[in-house]
């Protein structure tokens, strides 16, 4: 494909979830569920309508599904947007999703985040209270705040044990604390 059609796909794909977005994400909610992304793509003479999907303690397979049938019910009465053939995919995000929205930091609490700001060097941190402009990140054994406009990219990083005991100590005092004096 040349390179002026790409980009004419790309335009209609885009266009297209534009249009869908208000549809999958009532059904989305419907079954209980945040609307974490959408994506429509052209695969041959089918469209790819990809989801994913989030909930505050996470998504498991067969949640997948029932959200899965939610959207699809959806979609078949929706189906003169989609004038066509289409594949469904439901999904969950990944582990190396990055975290752009206040609700990512709040289910990442505990976990180690590597930390990208729009200046300065980048650091790793382990998430505590996360509020609606900013989350309080351990760092190197003291707690700052990180705003999130000031987030050029963050994701989680994995770990193969536990978290230290005096760390997630702080961080739940840190947590105490802030509810008492919000900052």
């Amino acid at each position: 494909m040349d390179h002026s059609r790409q980009q004419e796909s790309a335009k209609v794909s885009g266009e297209l979830a534009a249009r869908l977005g208000p549809i999958v994400a009532e059904a989305v909610a419907g079954a209980g569920f945040d609307l974490d992304a959408l994506d429509v793509q052209q695969a041959g003479r089918r469209k790819l309508v990809k989801v994913v999907v989030d909930a505050e303690d996470g998504v498991g397979l067969d949640e997948v599904a029932e959200v899965s049938r939610a959207v699809s019910a959806k979609l078949d009465r929706h189906e003169d947007l989609i004038a066509g053939a289409y594949t469904l995919e439901v999904t969950s995000p990944g582990v190396d999703r990055p975290l752009t929205r206040p609700r990512h930091w709040r289910r990442s609490r505990y976990r180690l985040v590597r930390i990208n700001p729009v200046e300065g060097a980048g650091f790793v941190g382990r998430v505590g209270h996360a509020g609606q402009d900013a989350a309080r990140v351990l760092v190197e054994g003291e707690i700052r705040d990180v705003r999130y406009r000031d987030v050029a990219k963050a994701v989680i990083e994995i770990e193969f044990k536990q978290p230290p005991t005096e760390d997630l100590k702080l961080l739940d005092e840190d947590a105490a604390a802030t509810k008492e004096d919000p900052r």
